[in-house]
């Protein structure tokens, strides 16, 4: 967490207006976009202090405005999050939403900025697995903003994005699993090119190095976050365990909340039961986590507020305002509910 828009010669960023309010930089975003979602103490307070730091708000040229949403897929929950979150920001500015699907597949990215040219969009707002140089280059000739969810990899230092604490989310999940007591834990990891899947594999590990503890071969399992590889990874660590004559592990920490349920699946199908003969951590915290039986224990990536961010960090970009190298990341939270106890057997 870095920089943040600044709206001043005096370079008054949003960070500093929360920091001396006492609120998050989130809290901010929503006082200058008027949500309704704030509280009129907290909005007052924000609103003086942004004239004590005589942070100008420029006027916004955002009503009429149309944006790109653009995501690699528009079916899964995590997705859903995102443009709900994209969506209230946008509709509380007086702009459009314009909803794309690339599926990770180079051509229809190629076609989608051939029409985002032919629409004359006032920004794009990209959530995809993957944006090359040559397509940056492209968005930046046709003097269109835009800013990134979550990125893949490094991104020029000149690009927003707005992201989530991976690596400290995973070793909160990890420990959480350590404290119970389990010393026999797996790893359901997401795609291996994706920075923010490498980020949780990482914190999982560090995780189990600070506690001396052993990370078998072919336990640390890298899929796609979906549940359909949740299953598939979770038959794959127990039938390998099984075949090698090992022991299979206690607990599993999976690197998204549908691979979790994926696991689930398996788990019951052999008669396995949740804490009891295994415990399951996810990580993002989707609605449905909570609707599990048992409820999922889950790090909470905020999704809501990431896409807030972003839209609002890229309608302040419309309205002409200057941005600071932007890496902004928010806090995760553990969340421990019914799917994870001590373990009953070492």
């Amino acid at each position: 967490m870095t920089t943040e828009t600044t709206g001043t010669p005096g370079k008054v960023t949003l960070n500093t207006i929360a920091s001396v309010a006492g609120v998050s930089v989130s809290t901010v975003s929503k006082v200058l976009n008027d949500r309704s979602d704030v509280s009129a103490e907290t909005k007052e307070r924000v609103e003086s202090v942004m004239d004590e730091l005589g942070y100008e708000r420029r006027p916004a040229r955002r009503r009429g405005s149309v944006v790109d949403l653009v995501l690699n897929e528009l079916d899964s929950l995590w997705s859903v999050e995102i443009i709900r979150g994209v969506d209230e920001v946008l509709a509380e500015a007086g702009a459009s939403m314009v909803l794309s699907a690339v599926h990770g597949r180079s051509a229809d990215t190629r076609e989608w900025l051939d029409q985002l040219a032919a629409r004359r969009s006032s920004g794009a707002i990209l959530v995809v697995s993957d944006l090359t140089s040559q397509q940056r280059r492209r968005l930046t000739a046709m003097d269109i903003p835009f800013v990134l969810v979550d990125p893949v990899g490094n991104v020029d230092a000149l690009v927003p994005t707005v992201g989530a604490t991976n690596w400290a989310g995973a070793v909160s999940a990890t420990e959480h699993l350590i404290e119970l007591g389990h010393t026999r834990i797996a790893h359901l990891a997401g795609p291996r090119q994706l920075l923010c899947s490498r980020a949780r594999a990482d914190g999982f590990r560090a995780a189990m190095e600070r506690a001396e503890l052993p990370v078998p071969e072919g336990w640390v399992s890298h899929g796609e976050f979906n549940d359909r590889s949740g299953r598939q990874e979770m038959a794959r660590l127990l039938d390998g365990a099984a075949e090698r004559g090992e022991k299979p592990p206690t607990a599993v920490f999976a690197a998204s909340d549908l691979q979790a349920l994926g696991a689930f699946e398996v788990l019951r199908a052999r008669g396995m039961e949740i804490p009891a003969d295994m415990s399951v951590v996810g990580f993002d915290d989707l609605p449905v986590a909570r609707w599990t039986h048992p409820a999922l224990t889950t790090v909470r990536q905020p999704l809501l507020d990431m896409a807030s961010m972003a839209a609002t960090t890229l309608l302040r970009i419309i309205d002409g305002e200057q941005v600071d190298t932007l890496r902004l990341e928010l806090s995760t939270r553990l969340e421990v509910r019914g799917s994870t106890a001590a373990p009953l057997t070492a």
